[in-house]
């Protein structure tokens, strides 16, 4: 019996120790999700409207007038921006992302069965998964565990401005996790290039921070009106697109980074309260095997003075 209880004794110490750790984490990745939270709310209007000017300059320009208008069809290669981590301990964060862009892809295929799939990964834990199911990684990129200047994702963007350009990829989609609250992310995958209005998957769903619906007056009024490009398109159009195409790629980072950070926080704050209820049982049967073991010593005892006695 007292072998038993010194194994309990040693099993809390170190589920104690666990704990210690786990909440010390949380910590770490609660302060560093309050920084990534305010720097996705920062940027999140301006690439929301950012996004909506180009999808109308699509609409409503001549795609001769600039070749990252020029929409391919059929789709015959498909190039996608994996956003993932650099580090586990953040439940299936990173998983359900790889798992969301492997379905879209198992649909695009469906419809283009010559279809090629090329990735570029920007974070290892989904470049790993990527791999292990057999995907092309044409290019890797290190993730900042925040970001926070738009120079750390321009190698990126030009990558896949110039292959597109290039006719290397037909369609460019990034994958990424939306930051909705602390609790609830959302893998998501967004078509950059060419650019379409149709092709953000959550367009017109509301976010967890936009409350106040579009009047259905306001959605049928918003375009009536045209673009006059000074000095000329050409000019106009060679350093706008690429910008904004950069402010799309930053913001999927922004909204990565606080998705992550917060599913570490929610991963690490979940472990703590296991470790504690962990404790608690094994702290009762201590008690109890404590209780049990001064028991049999005081029936012992009795048993003993009893047969002296008699």
């Amino acid at each position: 019996m007292p072998q038993a209880t010194r194994e309990i004794k040693r099993r809390i110490r170190s589920i104690q120790n666990t704990r210690q750790i786990t909440k010390a984490m949380e910590l770490v990745s609660a302060a560093k999700m309050r920084r990534a939270v305010a720097n996705v709310l920062a940027t999140r209007t301006y690439a929301t409207l950012a996004w909506q000017l180009l999808t109308e300059l699509s609409s409503r320009t001549d795609s001769s007038q600039h070749s990252l208008l020029i929409k391919r069809y059929p789709v015959k290669s498909l190039g996608i921006i994996l956003v993932s981590s650099n580090r586990g301990l953040c439940a299936g964060f990173n998983h359900q992302l790889v798992n969301k862009a492997h379905q879209y892809i198992i649909k695009e295929q469906r419809l283009e069965p010559e279809l090629t799939v090329s990735l570029i990964a920007i974070g290892r834990r989904g470049r790993d998964i990527a791999w292990r199911l057999g995907y092309d990684i044409t290019a890797e990129f290190t993730k900042p565990d925040i970001t926070t200047k738009i120079e750390e994702i321009t190698p990126v963007a030009k990558l896949a401005i110039t292959d597109y350009l290039a006719g290397k990829y037909d369609r460019v989609v990034i994958a990424y996790t939306d930051f909705i609250s602390p609790v609830n992310q959302r893998p998501r995958l967004k078509q950059i290039l060419p650019m379409e209005e149709e092709s953000d998957e959550y367009l017109g769903q509301a976010r967890a921070t936009q409350t106040t619906p579009v009047k259905e007056d306001i959605k049928q009024n918003r375009f009536n009106y045209e673009y006059k490009f000074e000095p000329s398109p050409e000019k106009v159009l060679n350093n706008l697109l690429p910008r904004l195409i950069e402010i799309q790629i930053y913001q999927a980072l922004l909204e990565s980074d606080a998705s992550e950070h917060s599913a570490r926080m929610m991963s690490m704050r979940n472990a703590s309260d296991a470790a504690k209820e962990m404790i608690d049982s094994l702290t009762l049967a201590f008690n109890q095997a404590r209780q049990a073991a001064i028991t049999a010593e005081l029936a012992d005892i009795t048993g003993g003075r009893v047969a002296v006695e008699g």
